[in-house]
């Protein structure tokens, strides 16, 4: 596992003064008229942000200025699509732990046991936590009920199967209040896993967390992760609204900030000494797998900037589209990799909210400062059965899962693709 380093304070100055259920999981946002899909960015922003440099190139290399360099480098980064423990998930992982687990109120390992090779190959592996965590296992998810809260055990069991950090940059965020938001991130951390995005604890807002990947003949490779939320109220579209009592939400909240207040976040992180940042985005219309205007514009504004290396899309529940601006990648969307969501469970979803992936990075840096990055990815499925526990997040291959392999590689190169490669096994390479 890689080494955290104490987060840094990245207060930009400018910036100071799915109904839950075992037989019916539906959309987890209130509604919202749909947002137009775009295949090219807009060039109007939503709030008072610059539009989008149209100079940007997909394919350029990307110079950043990191300050002192300690050589060249190459790390792997993987990431999971989103985590949404549905009240059906946990009860999985309650009757797990009554099959073996002594001790345990629930284990969701086994839910993770085909994928924990994967997620422990990489020098680093981030993931997204829809939902609030308890710390004593109280007040839970109940069925039909939009506002979730996920036993402290999942923590547990994505460290244990090699993830080193997670973001709750989620449209559930505030769904236990700031209580909620601070016991979450307890919990992660009390797990030994990074934590990223908003925090209830105001003299932490707008830190980055920082993770040590050792990386053989010099330093320390030093990578940032930076999340932001689309939505505190839990509405379908982006909002600004912040919590009053919590006011330094703000700065994890895209919409309010737009992405000159996350530009500005990353390069405090660079001037810090940071090697790689790179961003989660909790964004777009749900069960659309063509991205919004908004995402390709932010992603083009994001990466277009030389101090953010790739952007790692959530929230939608279907695979969405790959591409490459500027040397980096963004995923606009990486699916569910848990969740109780699919087209069996409630013939009102479509059948890809079943489905997610493994991302995995290779970032490459350097002696002069210019970082890369090439994507691979593994689609996953997550089994489902109508009797006894299940759950279990699946690898899947082009033979044992056909359509969710073609359905996930088809949603991905959607937008003319970005060189990603398919992975068909437990390991880093095709």
């Amino acid at each position: 596992m890689v080494g955290r380093l104490a987060a840094i304070m990245l207060v930009p100055s400018a910036l100071l003064g799915c109904t839950a259920g075992p037989a019916r999981d539906l959309p987890t946002t209130t509604p919202a008229a749909p947002t137009p899909a775009a295949s090219a960015p807009s060039t109007a922003a939503a709030s008072s942000e610059e539009p989008a440099d149209p100079t940007v190139s997909p394919d350029a290399a990307r110079t950043t200025d990191p300050g002192p360099q300690d050589g060249a480098f190459e790390i792997t980064i993987a990431a999971t699509g989103d985590i949404l423990p549905h009240h059906a998930v946990n009860e999985s992982a309650r009757a797990y732990a009554e099959q073996g687990r002594a001790g345990a109120a629930f284990d969701y390992s086994p839910m993770l046991a085909d994928v924990r090779d994967l997620l422990g190959a990489a020098d680093l592996t981030l993931c997204h936590l829809e939902t609030p965590l308890s710390a004593d296992d109280t007040a839970l998810t109940a069925p039909d009920v939009l506002a979730f809260n996920s036993p402290h055990e999942v923590a547990e069991a994505l460290a244990d199967a090699g993830v080193d950090g997670c973001d709750f940059a989620s449209n559930h965020t505030m769904d236990r209040g700031l209580e909620g938001l601070a016991a979450t991130e307890q919990v992660v951390r009390g797990a030994g896993m990074g934590y990223a995005g908003p925090t209830a604890s105001q003299d932490r807002a707008g830190e980055a967390e920082l993770y040590e990947v050792p990386v053989a003949g010099r330093d320390d490779v030093t990578v940032a992760h930076l999340a932001y939320t689309y939505t505190y109220p839990n509405d379908g579209s982006p909002t600004t609204h912040v919590p009053g009592e919590a006011p330094w939400l703000e700065l994890a909240s895209w919409p309010s900030i737009g992405s000159e207040g996350i530009r500005e976040q990353a390069r405090a992180a660079r001037a810090a000494g940071v090697d790689v940042v790179v961003v989660s985005m909790h964004w777009g219309q749900e069960y659309q797998v063509e991205p919004t205007q908004d995402q390709t514009r932010l992603a083009r504004e994001l990466l277009g900037s030389p101090d953010v290396d790739a952007v790692l899309g959530t929230h939608v529940h279907v695979v969405q589209p790959c591409e490459r601006i500027d040397g980096g990648h963004v995923l606009y969307g990486m699916g569910n990799f848990l969740s109780n969501q699919g087209h069996e469970v409630n013939p009102a979803l479509a059948p890809g909210t079943q489905e997610g992936m493994v991302a995995v990075l290779t970032v490459r840096g350097d002696e002069g400062g210019a970082v890369t990055t090439e994507l691979a990815y593994h689609p996953t499925r997550v089994e489902i059965t109508p009797e006894g526990p299940s759950h279990v997040v699946r690898l899947v291959r082009p033979e044992s899962a056909p359509e969710t392999w073609e359905r996930t590689t088809s949603a991905v190169d959607l937008l003319g693709g970005c060189g990603a490669r398919a992975l068909a096994s437990s390991t880093l390479t095709p």
